[in-house]
């Protein structure tokens, strides 16, 4: 009998624990998961691109005439003086080959010029001749008219021929003038490159001096070496970087309407070692189409920023060089914020899982900015509160969580 009750108690311990065993084994574990708290933080949102800096006012310099550039000696990155500093020198270009034809129409025009002279120069010794007669009319006009001899209106036409004659002998000097200049120009036609001492070179003619129009650092030079170059031709740009830098990035239209004039910027890999900081001063009202990368059509908006960092901060940055800008649109010092990585959808409403007795508890949240990182709570959460994570699908309201352990 007392074997038989020892064995029925073995067997119900037995069961027992096997039980137990069980429902420990399938008993429901708390979900490890990762969790955060809201919190007051400085929040700022920001849109975020690549942009490069230039210079606000680039001067080139061309060349004033057709003629032949001498080698420039400066180099970019040399200051030069406005008005002072030559940057560079040319020489007139020498006359053209004269061909069989060009040659006689020239001979054949400086022969015209030279008869037409010799015409005007005769014209001239008439002019004087009846200028000395009208004169003698004239004196002896007025004698006999002091004498009453003559009539007024003799002495009054004796006087207009005397100034037509002064008139005549003024048109026949100025006609000489002219034929005169007619000639050289005509003589000026039969220079040509093979003929002695007319080269512009072997003349020694003077070079034109091309001078810094500003101060400030030469940027580029496009023509090194000697060249002939017709006129208008760019040789180098000159533009001030201490004062005259500015920054130009290009946003998406849709991120230029959210952008005002006077944004606070963050200017970023430049290669120094700070950040730089800086002001947005225009955003150009008319867009553009620009494919990117992967050959996606964009409709950007060119946006300008202003230093308002001391030059000394980035003395090594020049005209063209490649910076990253942050323009901050939005900006509060004591933000309520929630990590953006706890928030998912429900519905059309954001929602988050709170962390309450240790157990998950879903709140539907309204958020206000968000930057990617952070997001700002209008309603549903408090400071202080715990929040999950990157929630999961496993993962259901009411269920028991426990903070993960990092191995």
């Amino acid at each position: 009998m007392a074997k038989k009750r020892s064995r029925t108690w073995i067997i119900v311990l037995v069961s027992v624990g096997v039980i137990g065993a069980l429902t420990y084994a399938f008993w429901p574990k708390p979900i490890p998961v990762d969790i955060g708290v809201v919190e007051r933080a400085h929040m700022v949102v920001s849109i975020d691109e690549d942009a490069k800096t230039r210079v606000k006012e680039v001067y080139t310099v061309s060349t004033p005439v057709t003629g032949q550039l001498q080698r420039v000696e400066v180099e970019p990155g040399d200051m030069v003086i406005g008005g002072t500093s030559i940057v560079a020198s040319m020489l007139p270009t020498n006359p053209a080959v004269l061909d069989v034809r060009t040659r006689e129409q020239a001979l054949a025009a400086a022969k015209a010029a030279e008869a037409a002279l010799q015409l005007a120069r005769a014209e001239h010794e008439r002019a004087v001749a009846d200028k000395e007669l009208s004169d003698l009319d004239l004196q002896r006009s007025n004698q006999l008219y002091e004498k009453e001899v003559v009539s007024r209106a003799t002495l009054d036409r004796a006087k207009s021929v005397a100034r037509s004659a002064n008139a005549a002998l003024d048109t026949a000097v100025a006609a000489i003038a002219m034929r005169e200049a007619d000639l050289e120009n005509a003589r000026a036609q039969l220079i040509g490159f093979n003929d002695e001492g007319n080269s512009s070179v072997s003349r020694g003619a003077a070079s034109i001096p091309m001078r810094a129009p500003v101060s400030g650092r030469v940027l580029r030079v496009m023509q090194v070496s000697e060249t002939t170059l017709p006129a208008g031709t760019a040789i180098l740009e000159i533009g001030n970087t201490s004062n005259g830098m500015e920054v130009v990035v290009e946003l998406l239209s849709s991120d230029a309407v959210r952008v005002q004039e006077g944004d606070r910027v963050v200017v970023d890999n430049w290669g120094g070692p700070n950040e730089l900081s800086g002001v947005v001063t225009r955003v150009d009202p008319w867009g553009y189409t620009k494919y990117s990368a992967l050959g996606v059509e964009e409709q950007r908006v060119s946006a300008i920023i202003e230093f308002t960092q001391p030059y000394q901060d980035r003395q090594n940055l020049g005209h063209g060089f490649s910076v990253e800008v942050r323009i901050v649109v939005w900006e509060d010092e004591n933000a309520l914020v929630v990590p953006s990585s706890a928030l998912f959808r429900e519905a059309n409403d954001w929602a988050v899982f709170a962390v309450e007795e240790g157990k998950a508890i879903k709140r539907s949240v309204q958020i206000g900015q968000n930057n990617g990182l952070q997001a700002q709570v209008i309603d549903g959460l408090s400071e202080a509160q715990s929040i999950i994570l990157y929630p999961g699908a496993n993962l259901v309201d009411g269920a028991a969580v426990e903070q993960r352990i990092l191995q």
